[in-house]
């Protein structure tokens, strides 16, 4: 069915708020992009004129097409070579979506991105309408076409289980910026010490490359692991250099609303280093390496500034 001018303007106002649900329940872009142009599709094929509150029905459609894929995705995760971790935006993505509470900007962090895998489908499901975006129960329960009483339940749970992965207190912006500042200071010194002092004692490094680039699929543990490998990997040498294709210049951004350690090659990105801290120092430090989950950051690295001087070139 032919959509008038109308019909397609509205779409395309809801696109930025579909693409945010999208994003954070599939942790994926390039899936997030696929689940909204379905969307259209079904928008498109429907009887528009009948539809009372399109946002609603958008959302509805969005939300089961997301709960195929998950549904899907965790028969493939199973076969994933590796660690999977999600997609990295950068900063000023707009499928990063709302930034205005603590809950939205918590909702697209890479910690809770990473935690969100543990819940079930309808779980995500809740805990993202819930607490990134404040639909009520009613109108969640509506969508799922589960009870009021059951979709409370499920949130309760689902906050339970994003809260057990993220016991310490977070710091605040600048606190964050500065140890990422010192991070990289450290990790290029050529010294373990000064990498042992930032992390935390049962600090993980993590990295997911896909199948496609060399990631350990055992995650590193403890600070003295970490930090003797964060040296390594920061070290110049002619050995790295060849596996990463070139010099690689190492860059101080922002993804997914905290400090990120972004590493290019020849004007394209290769490598995110995500950095979670604590008032106990790095918690965590999520490398995504698998270039299939970094076409997105790069498209925006080269339309947009760089974030932070060139700290370092390997």
């Amino acid at each position: 069915m032919a959509l008038t001018q109308d019909q397609v303007d509205r779409f395309k106002a809801s696109m930025p708020r579909l693409e945010a649900i999208a994003y954070r329940l599939l942790g994926s872009a390039s899936d997030a992009e696929d689940a909204v142009q379905d969307t259209f599709l079904r928008w498109q094929a429907a009887d528009v004129d009948r539809i009372e509150v399109p946002e609603a029905w958008l959302t509805k459609v969005l939300t089961n097409l997301c709960l195929n894929q998950l549904t899907s995705a965790r028969a493939r995760r199973e076969t994933y070579v590796g660690q999977w971790l999600p997609e990295p935006l950068l900063a000023g993505d707009p499928m990063l979506g709302p930034a205005d509470t603590v809950e939205q900007r918590e909702s697209v962090s890479y910690a809770v991105l990473t935690l969100m895998e543990r819940l079930s489908p309808n779980e995500r499901v809740v805990y993202v309408l819930r607490e990134a975006f404040a639909y009520p129960h009613r109108k969640i329960a509506e969508i799922l076409d589960i009870t009021e009483s059951a979709c409370q339940q499920i949130s309760h749970r689902a906050r339970k289980h994003v809260a057990e992965g993220r016991t310490r207190t977070e710091i605040d912006e600048a606190a964050a910026r500065r140890i990422a500042e010192e991070f990289l200071t450290a990790a290029t010194s050529g010294r373990t010490e000064p990498l042992v002092e930032l992390l935390a004692a049962d600090v993980v490094a993590i990295g997911d490359g896909g199948g496609k680039v060399p990631a350990r699929a055992k995650p590193f543990e403890g600070a003295r692991a970490v930090a003797t490998f964060m040296r390594s990997l920061f070290h110049p040498n002619q050995a790295l250099r060849n596996l990463l294709g070139g010099s690689a210049e190492v860059h101080l951004s922002t993804a997914n609303g905290a400090p990120a350690v972004v590493v290019v090659v020849g004007e394209r990105i290769i490598g995110v280093l995500l950095l979670e801290m604590t008032a106990d120092g790095i918690t965590a430090i999520r490398s995504q390496v698998n270039p299939d989950k970094l076409e997105r950051a790069n498209v925006r690295w080269a339309a947009a500034d760089h974030g932070e001087t060139l700290l370092h070139t390997l």
